[in-house]
């Protein structure tokens, strides 16, 4: 009986473990027929990526790379072709690039879309439906890592010649200066709380100012109304004025005009009775000496 049982055992043991195999070889084959073929295409190096890497669209695992080879028909292209879950569709938009996995060196595929463009992209590995490999970050950063170190070397360079001695010397002093400074402000901060202190005296005195610009001012309103009446009163006799300068310069001024020239005739008639008594006294007495019949005049005689 012991026998027998172990006999039995052992066959149902083997009938559940092929039960168990055909089912794990269906579902794999149903898995592998709910997948989509797409082909990613690059020339760039694929170093770290192998086949069974895990390939990622925006960052959660869809589907696995099932060989790297060239392309037969151009050397210089990598084909890498994947297997991505059928309900995963991508449009012409969508890329792929390479990330590092950890400190392992390997590398896994992600593929991602900036959604710019909506036509689907049809599974197959048809040369107008390959996706591109784009350079990643780090890429990116490996490439251009040569450069970086000659900058880095040129600026360690420029700061060894910045950080000599003058130049230390020169930082130390101004960093005392720097400490200097902030001392005077220090001074002058205490200084500006004391004048801020006095501000409120200086407020009230200023207040009593003001009340007696106010006052000043009431004076120079009730001076100015003065003015304006003085300057009225100035006006009339203004008026008054104009009022005789012209009766002055109508009737009297021609008057005065008119006995200037009388004066004027009689001195010049003073003027030549004072020449002729000159040079002929006894005109007094006698008249005036005859004068000789001019041509044309009576009793004019021609000479002989």
């Amino acid at each position: 009986m012991g026998k027998n049982n172990r006999a039995l055992l052992s066959g149902l043991f083997m009938v559940v473990l092929m039960t168990a195999t055909v089912g794990i070889v269906y579902w794999l084959g149903h898995l592998e027929r709910e997948r989509d073929v797409y082909v990613v295409a690059t020339q760039a190096s694929v170093s770290g990526l192998n086949p069974e890497s895990t390939v990622f669209y925006r960052g959660i695992a869809v589907g696995k790379v099932l060989h790297i080879k060239f392309d037969p028909e151009n050397s210089g292209v990598i084909l890498i072709k994947i297997e991505v879950d059928k309900n995963i569709l991508f449009t012409r938009g969508v890329y792929a690039t390479l990330h590092l996995k950890g400190v392992t060196g390997l590398t896994q595929l992600e593929l991602g879309d900036e959604g710019k463009i909506a036509e689907k992209l049809p599974p197959g590995d048809a040369p107008t439906n390959r996706i591109p490999l784009m350079q990643s970050v780090t890429d990116r950063l490996l490439n251009s890592g040569d450069e970086l170190l000659k900058k880095a070397d040129h600026l360690m360079i420029r700061l060894s010649s910045l950080l000599n001695e003058e130049n230390e010397k020169n930082i130390v002093g101004l960093l005392s200066n720097l400490k200097t400074l902030s001392d005077k402000l220090a001074t002058l901060q205490k200084s500006v709380d004391n004048a801020l202190a006095g501000i409120p005296a200086l407020t009230s005195d200023a207040r009593k100012t003001l009340k007696n610009i106010d006052s000043l001012a009431n004076d120079l309103r009730g001076l100015s109304k003065e003015a304006v009446a003085l300057s009225k009163r100035v006006g009339t006799v203004a008026e008054s004025g104009n009022t005789a300068a012209n009766t002055f310069a109508n009737s009297t001024l021609p008057k005065v005009n008119q006995l200037v020239s009388e004066i004027q005739s009689a001195s010049e008639q003073v003027k030549r009775l004072a020449a002729t008594l000159e040079k002929n006294p006894q005109s007094v007495l006698v008249g005036p000496e005859q004068q000789m019949p001019g041509p044309g005049e009576p009793g004019y005689e021609e000479p002989q």
